[in-house]
C-alpha cells in the first residue's frame, strides 16, 4: 500500500518545520485535508484526527477569542497519536498552546506563507496521486501519437521488438516489461516505468538497450495515461477473430475498464504498424468516427433497399 510520510510533504512544499519534530515519519493514510474551524469552537465528537489538519486565518481569528484555558484545552485535543501533522498557512505566528501540546503529543507542526485555499488543492492533489491506488503488470507502455498504449502478451510473443519498432518510427517509450500503474481518478490509470528500468528495453538476442541513449530525449516519457490495451497472441486457427471492429472487448485495471484489442501473431504480420493505426482509430472513435459502424449501418441500408425492391 503507498504511503506518504509528514517528512515528505515538508521537502515537497519546502515548509517551515516549526515545532513536533519528532513526529515528522508519521504516516499519511489519507488524502482529505481538515480544516478544524467546528474543533476550535469545541466540537471534537467526529474530529477527523488522522487527516493534515490546515490552519487558516478563519480559524486562528476565532483561536485568538478564546480563553487561554480554551486554547491549551483546544490544541491538546488537536494533538493527537493519530494526527499526521498541523500546517498553518499565510506564514500566521505559531501559538505558544499550540507549540507546546505539538511538543507534548509529537505531532508535527508546520507554516508555509501560501495562502490556504491554494495550499490545499496544491497538497491534495499531491496526496492524491501518492495515495492512488497501484498495480503492476506485465507490458510494455507506449505513447503512440497521444493515445497510452499498453501492449500485453505471453513472454515470447514479441512485445518488445514491436516496442523498438514502434520506437523508431517516432512514438515514446514509458515502460517495458514491467508497466507501473496507478489510479489517479475513477476513470484515470496513469502508468509509469520502476525506476531501476527506466528507459531500458530487453531485446531477446541482443540484451538491453537504453533507447534515451539511442534514439534521443524525445523517444521516451517518463509516465502516460494508459487508454487502450493491445493483447498479441499466436496466431490460432481454431480461433474466430474479430473483422469488422464492431465488439469491443475491455479490460479491467484495479477498478477501471480500458478498451481491449486482441492481435492475432504470425509471420508477415507487421505488429508496429497495425498498432499504429489501431492508436488512430482508437483516436478517431473517441472523436465520434467509427469506420465499423458506417460501414454496418451502410451494409444494412443496402440490404433493406434489396428487400424494398424485391417487393
Amino acid at each position: 500500500m503507498a504511503k506518504v510520510t509528514t517528512n515528505e510533504i515538508i521537502e515537497k512544499f519546502k515548509m517551515e518545520l516549526v515545532s513536533g519534530e519528532e513526529g515528522i515519519h508519521r504516516p499519511i493514510t489519507t488524502s482529505d485535508i481538515s480544516r478544524p474551524g467546528l474543533e476550535m469552537a469545541g466540537y471534537f465528537s467526529y474530529y477527523p484526527a488522522e487527516r493534515i489538519q490546515l490552519l487558516g486565518r478563519t480559524e486562528m481569528s476565532f483561536y485568538e477569542l478564546l480563553s487561554t484555558d480554551e486554547k491549551k484545552d483546544r490544541m491538546r485535543q488537536l494533538c493527537t497519536d493519530n494526527t499526521p501533522g498541523i500546517i498553518l498557512s499565510r506564514d500566521i505566528e505559531v501559538p505558544k498552546e499550540l507549540i507546546e501540546a505539538s511538543e507534548l503529543g509529537q505531532v508535527p507542526v508546520m507554516r508555509t506563507p501560501v495562502k490556504t485555499t491554494r495550499f490545499s488543492s496544491r497538497l491534495t492533489n499531491f496526496l492524491e496521486s501518492k495515495l492512488a491506488p497501484t498495480t503492476a503488470l506485465h507490458g510494455v507502455l507506449v505513447d503512440i501519437y497521444g493515445v497510452g498504449v499498453l501492449i500485453t502478451g505471453k513472454s515470447g510473443v514479441g512485445k518488445s521488438e514491436t516496442a523498438l519498432e514502434l520506437v523508431k518510427r517516432g512514438h515514446r517509450l514509458v515502460a517495458d516489461d514491467s508497466v507501473e500503474i496507478r489510479q489517479e481518478d475513477t476513470d484515470t490509470l496513469i502508468g509509469s516505468s520502476p525506476e531501476l528500468i527506466e528507459h531500458l528495453l530487453e531485446i531477446r538476442g541482443l540484451g538491453i538497450i537504453n533507447v534515451m541513449t539511442l534514439f534521443g530525449a524525445g523517444a521516451v516519457r517518463s509516465h502516460k495515461r494508459v487508454t487502450l490495451v493491445i493483447d498479441l497472441e499466436i496466431w490460432d486457427k481454431t480461433k474466430q477473430y474479430d473483422r469488422l471492429g464492431l465488439d469491443e472487448e475491455t479490460m479491467r485495471i484495479i477498478d477501471t475498464d480500458i478498451t481491449k484489442i486482441t492481435l492475432p501473431v504470425r509471420p508477415g504480420r507487421n505488429l508496429a504498424v497495425i498498432i499504429e493505426v489501431a492508436a488512430m482509430n482508437f483516436r478517431l472513435k473517441r472523436m465520434g468516427m467509427n469506420a465499423a459502424e458506417q460501414f454496418s449501418n451502410r451494409l444494412n441500408d443496402i440490404i433493406v433497399d434489396g428487400d424494398h425492391d424485391d417487393i
